[in-house]
């Protein structure tokens, strides 16, 4: 292979694979730092190696294996010059004897998250830790979504890998007894995952397809070990907003709302499976979050039309919802089902309230409905100034252009 097409292959697996790898080293090695320094050394030898011996049947496996032999390496480094030798040579011998098989691999960015999360961990730490570690997403995009300085994310980062070090907290999955109280933050994390996904915070794109997938995989994962209704209700809910991607975007990128999307283009696969696993959730009568939303997003996408939408029973599932979990992102969005069933003024009194409180000031979405529902009173002025502020506020290219879209059509 030449060496562009051995650098892009690297490149390739690097996107698709390397929070597996790293998940897989984390677990031999026992140290977060270690094994990132591992990965990179291990990448680095592939461009050069697979110029000249090929690209492997399994890169994954071989990038494992070298990035193992590596840390052995550094161990080996350490081990002669620092004053903890004895505990270095006890760590080397550890992992030289370690055995391994790329079957374990499947379940080990499962076995991290879960390390992430540890309650012996602080509640700021577990979500930032997670996203870092798992998914590769930057302090700053990280920083972005829980509207914190990237300083301040960054500390929290290296406080929680400090910890997880020091408590020798376990590399693994907790029992069944210890499951139900350890799960709320898995949620949060692997839905805080999907959502930059299916929005991306920043950027050209829209979305980030490998997170959204990757969010999935993990959705599937935690259903099998533990079926309980929230678990099956986050896995519809992401199932139910990914079916819709193909239809998000135009061909060109531009963003096109719910409402205007060519629903032939919804995947009926994912919506089947998303519907059925609503249906079995709500089975248990025990209807949390996550279930609620998969029942709004299922009603959203049994509707033939955007104009056959059953829009009474979505403002009362967001009724429930906002009961369950006060917020109001939630209530906003809830405004915005009550304008399709009873006219924007409806919408905008609603948003408005939410603005005069004092929340979601820094919420694009938030402006952008006010103006929307402004636009549609025909108060030109007022709608003017909601997209102008919602522009001063999104970060994201498509969103961009379809605001200032908007704004030309109010000139």
């Amino acid at each position: 292979m030449s060496a562009e097409s051995v650098k892009a292959r690297v490149e390739q697996v690097y996107r698709e694979d390397s929070r597996r790898i790293l998940a897989t080293l984390i677990r031999l090695l026992g140290d977060f730092d270690l094994a990132e320094e591992a990965l990179h050394e291990a990448f680095f030898v592939a461009v050069e190696r697979w110029q000249r011996d090929g690209v492997p049947d399994n890169p994954r496996t071989w990038l494992v294996s070298t990035g193992r032999f590596k840390a052995i390496d550094v161990l080996r480094r350490r081990a002669r010059f620092k004053a903890s030798r004895p505990l270095l040579i006890a760590q080397l011998e550890e992992l030289e004897q370690a055995d391994w098989s790329d079957e374990d691999v499947e379940d080990d960015r499962l076995r991290l998250i879960f390390t992430c999360c540890h309650p012996a961990l602080a509640a700021d730490a577990q979500v930032p830790l997670t996203l870092r570690e798992v998914c590769d997403l930057t302090t700053e995009e990280i920083a972005r979504a829980f509207l914190s300085a990237p300083a301040t994310i960054a500390q929290r980062i290296v406080r929680a890998k400090a910890k997880i070090r020091d408590a020798k907290i376990p590399y693994q999955v907790p029992s069944l007894a210890e499951l139900p109280e350890r799960l709320d933050s898995v949620l949060r994390v692997i839905y805080l995952v999907f959502n930059e996904g299916y929005s991306a915070s920043v950027g050209a794109e829209l979305t980030r397809e490998e997170l959204t997938r990757e969010a999935i995989r993990l959705g599937r994962l935690l259903v099998e070990l533990l079926p309980e209704p929230e678990v099956m209700g986050l896995l519809a809910l992401m199932l139910l907003h990914e079916s819709r991607r193909p239809a998000r975007t135009s061909d060109t990128g531009e963003l096109i709302l719910l409402d205007e999307q060519d629903r032939s283009l919804w995947d009926a696969g994912m919506i089947a499976e998303g519907c059925a696993l609503v249906e079995r959730a709500l089975t248990f009568r025990r209807f949390g979050p996550y279930c609620l939303q998969a029942a709004i997003a299922a009603v959203h996408a049994e509707a033939p039309t955007a104009g056959e939408t059953d829009w009474p029973q979505i403002v009362g599932l967001y009724d429930l919802l906002l009961r369950a979990v006060p917020s109001p992102v939630i209530e906003l969005n809830r405004a915005v089902a009550l304008a399709m069933r009873d006219g924007p003024l409806a919408g905008l009194t609603v948003v408005e309230d939410i603005l005069a409180r004092g929340e979601l000031q820094d919420y694009h979405l938030a402006h952008s409905a006010r103006g929307q529902f402004c636009r549609q009173l025909g108060r030109v002025a007022e709608a003017r100034s909601a997209y102008e502020r919602a522009l001063a506020l999104t970060q994201q290219e498509p969103e961009r252009r379809f605001i200032e879209g908007r704004l030309r059509e109010l000139e």
